[in-house]
């Protein structure tokens, strides 16, 4: 069976009230979206469904960690993700997202794949810069090798001759 057909609660035939699910994500469900930018985890969700009358309220809780290059030494580092989320459905014509925590869906459907909701609230954990975190003492936990060779590197200056003759160009 399909890791993503999995994360599917059907909600016809549910009666009113809360009802509690539970879903462990790890690697197949990152290698199973096409696109994803995380390759690695260890997840567990823990989703609260309150069916009422005309709309169901999803709170999503998402705890573990994810395995991310660093972008400074380019090892990859656990990061811890602990997300916290509400999405309410609300039934209509057609299918429409009204807002980041609101959508619409066709009364004809009978059960919510969640997988996309949970992906996407797992990448909205994830900073803009990742890099190892910072030990005790404040000192950076990045692989000190690389980032040695990196400042090497750097220091050396090594101009590329075909550039060297515009450095005398005179502009005015």
């Amino acid at each position: 069976m399909n890791v993503l057909k999995k994360l599917e609660i059907p909600f016809k035939g549910l009666l009113i009230g809360e009802h509690e699910y539970d879903f462990t994500i790890s690697d197949s469900f990152f290698e199973a979206i096409e696109y994803s930018d995380i390759k690695h985890g260890d997840l567990s969700v823990h989703i609260n469904l309150d069916k009422q009358s005309g709309m169901i309220v999803l709170n999503f809780s998402i705890q573990g960690a994810v395995t991310l290059p660093c972008d400074r030494c380019l090892e990859d580092f656990s990061f811890p993700i602990d997300a916290h989320e509400m999405l309410i459905v609300k039934f209509g014509p057609e299918r429409l997202e009204e807002s980041d925590e609101v959508i619409i869906l066709p009364e004809t459907d009978h059960s919510l794949q969640l997988w996309s909701f949970i992906y996407e609230y797992i990448s909205l954990q994830i900073p803009y810069r990742k890099v190892h975190p910072d030990d005790e003492n404040g000192n950076s936990t990045c692989n000190q090798e690389f980032i040695e060779k990196i400042e090497q590197i750097s220091k050396s200056n090594h101009s590329d001759p075909r550039w060297d003759a515009l450095k005398d160009i005179n502009f005015d």
